[in-house]
């Protein structure tokens, strides 16, 4: 038996660091049983983002700052700083040239799991980047003896405040998310197809809530503008709230963005749109209960493909 020191990396983005949720435990799992004390020391290389988000999910003893808007003297103080910490084992979740170049500069060279040449346990597998992120992380963690990964579980996410806290009421409501990268606009389905939604599920009895963040606030106005039930709450939560809305919704309905990933995986029936500007096989919204609607152009899905899709899924007619 030994003292594990294990360190991660994992970057971002959002939906990429939520499907990572599952590796992250499968690694604690593994390096706990063969660590002599029963509790492997577990560090994540990771951006401010996602650090409160880190923590809160319990998995990690350490979090790092990658430091990789501060120039190329942080770089090579972060490597200095790997090399002192003499990790037994690195697991490169984010696996970019980057990260890869941190293995080339580590002195002395450690156990890694990644794609960077040279290392102990490469994931070779030549397809590697025509598979979705969770099946690809877990066929790389395979690849370094862990035999098992769950699937992400966001539901220890969960945030302090309530549902109804945040909402003001008890009765039924559904999430929509009608944001994405600014930068890609193409990933957007249109803001009046998400008010025609809203206003079916007003007529069902089911409040629909608007999550986005606080540069999408005009965006989810001009939806709650057309109804009145809706309640806009984009720029109003943490992405811990974000889960615990999703624990209690009846639906959901959204873009490829991080948020839908929390919402899909914490178990809520839920819609994900794609157009071609981002592939589903890649990185579609898993879950329990998910419906993947793909196509060349997000803006020929109609309210309706959304409605039945979401009637298969909850049984609303």
């Amino acid at each position: 038996m030994s003292r594990e020191n294990i360190l991660i990396i994992k970057l971002g983005a959002l939906g990429d660091f939520v499907q990572a949720l599952g590796p992250f435990a499968a690694i604690r799992t593994h390096h706990d049983a063969l660590d002599e004390t029963g509790h492997a020391h577990i560090t994540l290389l990771t951006t401010p983002a996602f650090a409160g988000l880190a923590k809160d999910s319990g998995y990690f003893d350490d979090i790092w700052d990658d430091g990789r808007t501060k120039g190329f003297g942080s770089l090579l103080s972060l490597v200095r700083r790997m090399s002192w910490a003499k990790f037994t084992r690195v697991y490169d979740l984010q696996t970019s040239s980057r990260s890869s170049m941190y293995f080339h500069l580590l002195w002395p060279r450690t156990e890694w799991s990644g794609i960077a040449r040279g290392c102990s346990h490469p994931h070779a597998n030549t397809r590697r980047d025509f598979m979705h992120t969770i099946d690809r992380q877990a066929e790389q963690l395979r690849d370094a003896g862990i035999a098992d990964t769950p699937m992400p579980d966001p539901t220890r996410l969960a945030g302090s405040r309530s549902a109804v806290e945040m909402i003001g009421s008890d009765a039924p409501y559904g999430l929509m998310v009608p944001g994405a990268a600014p930068h890609r606009p193409a990933k957007r389905w249109p803001a009046s197809h998400f008010a025609q939604v809203a206003r079916d599920w007003a007529a069902q009895g089911i409040r629909p809530v608007i999550l986005g963040s606080k540069s999408e606030k005009p965006l989810a106005q001009d939806i709650a503008e057309s109804e009145s039930t809706a309640l806009d709450l984009a720029g109003d939560t943490s992405l811990n709230d974000i889960v615990t809305l999703a624990l209690s919704a009846k639906m959901a309905v959204g873009n490829d963005t991080g948020p839908m990933h929390l919402i899909s995986l914490s178990g809520t029936p839920s819609v994900a749109l794609f157009g071609s500007d981002s592939d589903p096989a890649l990185c579609a919204p898993r879950g329990p209960r998910v419906s993947i609607l793909a196509g060349p152009e997000i803006s020929a899905h109609s309210p309706d493909d959304v409605k039945s899709a979401l009637a298969k899924l909850a049984g609303i007619t």
